[in-house]
This record gives C-alpha cells, structure tokens and sequence, in this order.
C-alpha cells in the first residue's frame, strides 16, 4: 500500500501575507496621492497610521506561518517571508516616525532668532482637521528652541542687500523654496535711504541749542488742562502674538512654502533681510503647516538652507 504524504497549508501565512500586501499598497496609494494628489496631510497621516497599525497585525500571523513550517513542514513560509518584506516599509516608516517624534522638542515653529523672528506677513493658514496644535508658538517654546538647537543660529554677510537678495532667490530655488518678497528690493533700498536721510535731519534739529519758552500763565503750567474724551485703557499685548506684528520697515521680508522631498509635508518659510551699516543679516524661520510636532525637519530645512546660502555667498560671511 503506498503511503502518501499530504503537506499541510499554513493558513496564517497565507493571511499575513494579504495583511501585509494590503498595508504596503495603501501606504504608497497615501504618498503619491499626498505628494502628487489632493490628499490633505492630516488624512495622510491617519491613513499611514493605518497602513503601520495593519503591518503590525500581520506579523504574528507570519511569524505563525514560519513556526509551522520549522515545526510541521506546512506551506506558507515563501508566503510568510513576503509578509515580511511587505510589512517592513509601513512599519520603518511609522517607527522611525515616533522616534523623531520622542527625540525633538515638541515645536512646530523655529526660526534663527527665537527672540525676534522674522513675521508672517500672512499668517499661514491651513484646515488642521483631527490634527490639534496653539495658535502661536509660546514664549516657552522659544526657550525650548534656543536648548534644543543651539547651532540655529541667522547669518550676517559683508555685503549689500541686493547681492545678498540674489544669493538668498537663487539658493531657494534651488531647494525647491517658492519665496515672493513683501515689496520690491528698490522700493526697500529708497526707504531705508529715506530713513537715513530722516534720522541725520532729526539728529541736526536735536543738535541745535533750544530757546528756553515763556511761562504766561504759571496756573496753566502748574495744572494741565483735562481732556474731554478720557482714553479706555487698553490690555498690554501679548509677548507670545509679536511674531505675527509687521517688522521694520527697513527689513525686506521673504515668505513662501516648500515640501518634503519624497513624503511631501509642507512648511512655511520666512526669510528676513535685514541691512545694518555694511552688512547684511539674514534670519529665517520654519514652521510645519500641519500638527503641532514638525519632528525636527523644521530646524533641518533651515540649516540646509543658511549652509547653502554660506556656499552660494562664499568669501563674504562676517564670523
């Protein structure tokens, strides 16, 4: 009588490696249709959180299958195997994710001078959805940001503002940075020398000897007349709402936006030019558009841009 072996079928390698397949395919649906497509970034990141959460689930499964076959010889271990492979990007992706997440400050705001940043001249705006975050960035948040990145620092070069202007356009482009100045780089050169010009006059009036006035009526000098309207006083400002006050006229500010490279998350970008005597100062700030944790790429968007910026104005960056 012939004796044949029947090889039993590991029904959980087979189902693992569906899970797993299906988490894979829902992950790179997300990030074309986010990075190319009109996926908002709260609803890619839920959908990413789902596609690591089913990755997760279909590991015991696969481990399962390949138990069973040490143990029994069951099929399913090539079905297990690429159960594996598949649940490997969902799960790096989402693991990597929460380690930048646990290893940078909670911030979703930096800028290179955390104690003047440069100002939005329009706030950014974005439907934050599921997603929840502060209106501003705090006072505390900046002493966090001055701890957390030291090395975040503006740049001051030894040259005019228009070369600086041209170095600051082409290095943004090149990083894939759509940045659109406030007004026009003359219309800033004929106010700050109108400012000049203003503040010499004033100084020259300020210069000259005062005539000392004539008192008429020591009554009305001892006693200053009442107004007839009395001023409501008003609540001092809020220290935290002064980023999003105009700067100085004499700053020519720089505000676009930009995207990830593979992911597409984007950020809001400020870059404010700033001339003092013969240099010129350069600040930027980095704020992501969405939730209230840029994982750090927020500083690193910055650093790439003032290093580039360093080797574009090569040979006249003031130490």
């Amino acid at each position: 009588m012939t004796v044949r072996f029947v090889r039993p079928v590991s029904t959980a390698a087979y189902a693992a490696k569906r899970l797993a397949l299906g988490a894979l395919m829902l992950l790179a649906i997300a990030v074309v249709a986010h990075r190319f497509g009109p996926l908002a970034t709260p609803h890619f990141i839920a959908l990413t959180l789902l596609s690591g959460a089913i990755a997760a689930v279909s590991l015991p499964f696969a481990l399962r299958g390949l138990l069973q076959l040490w143990q029994h010889g069951a099929e399913g271990g090539v079905a297990s195997t690429k159960a594996l492979i598949y649940a490997l990007p969902p799960l790096a992706l989402v693991l990597f994710a929460g380690f930048l997440y646990q290893s940078h400050p909670r911030l979703y705001d930096v800028a290179t001078d955390p104690d003047d940043p440069p100002a939005w001249r329009r706030p950014p705006q974005a439907d934050q959805l599921w997603l929840s975050r502060p209106p501003i960035a705090t006072l505390a948040d900046r002493r966090f940001e001055k701890l957390d990145y030291p090395a975040l620092t503006g740049r001051r070069y030894e040259g005019a503002l228009d070369r600086v202007y041209e170095a600051v356009m082409t290095v943004a482009k090149e990083n894939r940075i759509a940045l659109k100045a406030e007004r026009s780089l003359s219309r800033a050169r004929e106010e700050a020398a109108d400012r000049e010009a203003q503040s010499q006059a004033q100084a020259q009036v300020e210069s000259e000897p005062k005539a000392a006035p004539r008192v008429r009526d020591r009554r009305a000098l001892a006693a200053p007349p009442v107004p007839d309207v009395i001023p409501v006083p008003l609540p001092r400002p809020d220290p935290a709402a002064q980023s999003l006050l105009p700067q100085a006229n004499g700053d020519l500010l720089l505000q676009g936006a930009t995207r990830t490279l593979i992911l597409g998350l984007p950020f809001d970008v400020a870059v404010r030019l700033r001339e003092e005597e013969e240099t010129t100062l350069v600040d930027v700030r980095v704020a992501a558009s969405y939730g209230d944790h840029d994982l750090g790429l927020g500083a690193d968007i910055a650093e790439t841009f003032l290093r580039a910026l360093d080797a574009e104005l090569l040979g006249i960056a003031a130490q």
